[in-house]
This record gives C-alpha cells, sequence and structure tokens, in this order.
C-alpha cells in the first residue's frame, strides 16, 4: 500500500469520535461495559453483528450510546440519494475499535468480504485513520495457521492489534485467545490519543 497521510483531529475543540464494533464472540458479553468505559471520555457510536446481540446485554448498555445492527443499514437507504450508513459512520468516526473481533470477522476482513454492516464500514475505512482491533477466539482458532495469515494482512492494511490474554480454565489449565479486558482497550487508545494530543506536540494520528 502506499503511504498515507495521518488525519488531523484537534480535540481542545471537541471529544474524540469512537466506533466500537462487536462480532459474534462470546465476548461480547462485555461490550456493554467497554460502551460505558469510552462513553464518559469520547462521542460513542456502536455497531453489532447479527451473531453477537445473543451475547450483549442491551439491558446495561449506555442510554447514549447509538447501536447499529445490519437492519439498520438497510432501513436508512430507501431511494438514489438517501444515505448510506456505514459511509455515514466512517466519515463521522476518527478511530474504530472492534472488540470483540472474532475468528471469522477476521477472515472476512482479511478476505476482503463485506456481507455486514460491520464489514461494510471496515471495506469502506479511511485508513489514514486508526483502527484497533481486540481478538477472541479459543486456543486452537489463535493458534491456527490461517489466524496467523489473517493478522499478517490486517496489519498491512494499518489495523492496531491489541493482544489476547491467557485465562485459566476450570480445570486450572490455561487458554490463550481471551479478549483483553474492556479497560484495558479503553487505555489503549486514548493512551494513543493523549500521546498525539500534547501540548506543542503534533496532534495527526497515524
Amino acid at each position: 500500500m502506499e503511504p498515507t497521510t495521518p488525519v488531523q483531529v484537534n480535540y481542545a475543540s471537541r471529544k474524540p469520535r469512537i466506533l466500537l464494533a462487536a462480532s459474534g464472540s462470546v465476548a461480547a458479553i462485555k461490550f456493554a461495559n467497554l460502551c460505558h468505559c469510552f462513553s464518559e471520555w469520547a462521542d460513542v457510536k456502536a455497531v453489532a453483528t447479527k451473531a453477537s446481540l445473543q451475547f450483549i446485554d442491551k439491558v446495561s448498555f449506555p442510554k447514549d450510546v447509538d447501536l447499529y445492527t445490519d437492519d439498520h443499514e438497510w432501513a436508512v437507504w430507501k431511494k438514489v440519494g438517501d444515505g448510506v450508513l456505514h459511509i455515514e459512520l466512517r466519515r463521522w468516526a476518527d478511530i474504530m475499535v472492534i472488540a470483540p473481533l472474532s475468528a471469522n470477522t477476521l477472515g472476512k476482513i482479511a478476505g476482503g468480504l463485506c456481507d455486514n454492516l460491520l464489514t461494510c464500514i471496515v471495506r469502506a475505512w479511511d485508513y489514514k485513520k486508526p483502527f484497533f482491533v481486540a481478538p477472541a477466539m479459543n486456543t486452537f482458532m489463535w493458534y491456527n495457521s490461517f489466524t496467523e495469515r489473517h493478522l499478517m494482512t490486517i496489519d498491512e492494511l494499518g489495523i492496531s492489534l491489541i493482544p489476547p490474554v491467557s485465562t485459566r480454565l476450570a480445570s486450572g489449565d490455561y487458554a490463550n485467545g481471551a479478549m483483553a479486558e474492556p479497560s484495558h482497550i479503553f487505555s489503549t487508545v486514548r493512551l494513543f490519543v493523549e500521546s498525539r494530543s500534547q501540548p506543542g506536540g503534533s496532534r495527526t494520528m497515524s
């Protein structure tokens, strides 16, 4: 890919605009918590795949965060000239974060597929803007050779990885591939933004 010019955002005038997304992993049970972490610091919009919705706790979801699904993508467009939701969300956001990123959605992104709202946003994303992913999958999926290839592909796109962590199972064994905690995902993104917004320093985001 050709080098891109970083997007310049002045956060002295407004909050960062963060687009949070969840794909179909049981780790999506933490998505409401993730949205709460970000919503006190940034303007947040959220996107959920159909598979993730069975895990998301809508009761505890932040009231000030709009949650978009595939149904919204089709409902918005009625005729030629109407807005396209995945384009509008891409334009609105300063930063995108997918957490959890399932093995399935990782494979779709690496292959350039765009069959739902989330992957359409990714396919249309302006890669001059920061993009983070926090994978979540079982140990065997995480160490599968396809995962390594797919991670290399999204790295070439400029997508930043927030690595999964090890968790202890009821058997006492440890498993790798669990999504990083929402607090860690939040602190990683916030540190990234604030490191580029220091007084007298660069306000560019690469």
